[in-house]
């Protein structure tokens, strides 16, 4: 059974900085496409950020282009997720999510096999 466990979350002013993490246990982390997802207090869950197995590629919502970078470590079976410039409009609970995947592509759709527990960011103004 794949488990994921998010970590790295916390409060930090509005134009700070957080790094969350995700490890994974379980199965073939480097055959997982990986996903950020968040859900802020009242909304629905929705995607942030995208990679490939290799790393390669990444895709980005709109709200956190140019601000958050997404990246994995094959080798730790870690997934990161760099947030710079943080807003208010940012909080929310934000998850990891995998995809068993049959090449390097990314996911951003809401289909993710496996999901992590969550980790609080709030930004406060």
């Amino acid at each position: 059974q794949v488990q994921l466990v998010e970590s790295g979350g916390g409060l930090v002013q509005a134009g700070g900085s957080l790094r969350l993490s995700c490890a994974a246990s379980g199965g073939t982390f480097r055959r997982f496409a990986m996903g950020w997802f968040r859900q802020a207090p009242g909304k629905e869950r929705e995607f942030a950020a995208a990679i490939g197995w290799s790393g390669a590629r990444t895709y980005y919502a709109d709200s956190v282009k140019g601000r958050f970078s997404i990246s994995r470590d094959n080798a730790k079976n870690t997934l990161f997720l760099q947030m710079n410039s943080l807003k208010p409009e940012d909080t929310g609970v934000y998850y990891c999510a995998a995809e068993i995947a049959w090449g390097d592509y990314v996911v951003t759709g809401m289909g993710y096999d496996y999901w992590g527990q969550g980790t609080q960011v709030t930004v406060s103004s």
